[in-house]
């Protein structure tokens, strides 16, 4: 086997969990072989570089085998050498770090009280600064 389609090999890798995953990534620019975005059904070989973008990151692979069938997890090194820069990594743990507040999966949408606790933790009440009660001259 000389070649074979991105998308397949895309799959059969583990890089993306299923093929119509793959096509779809393909199709909306996300994989480029050699700086060019390339069509799901794009042949590849054996020495190309392979770069998906999943945002905000952008990984890179080099193709050392081919395959067209889905191997196990533990097979995987033999079919790519991943060549992703550490800028790259380093900008998924920034994102990670940015604040976001993960909930617990399965818990469902957050509740009024759930809205009210990240507010008051977010932007605590300005009245809990200052102290002295409001004074109104109801003589006016």
């Amino acid at each position: 086997m000389d070649e074979v389609r991105i998308d397949k090999w895309l799959w059969a890798t583990r890089i993306f969990k299923t093929r119509t995953v793959a096509s779809e990534a393909c199709k909306k620019n996300r994989v480029s072989v050699g700086n060019v975005n390339v069509k799901p059904s794009r042949m590849i070989k054996v020495g190309d570089v392979v770069a998906v973008r999943k945002p905000p990151v952008t990984y890179s692979f080099r193709v050392l085998g081919l395959t067209e069938n889905r191997v196990g997890a533990k097979l995987v090194p033999s079919f790519f050498e991943n060549i992703t820069p550490p800028s790259e990594y380093e900008i998924l743990e920034l994102n990670k770090i940015s604040g976001f507040v993960a909930r617990a999966k399965g818990t469902g949408r957050p509740t009024k009280k759930d809205r009210r606790e990240l507010e008051h933790f977010i932007d605590p009440i300005p009245e809990a600064i200052n102290d002295d009660p409001p004074t109104f001259d109801w003589d006016e």
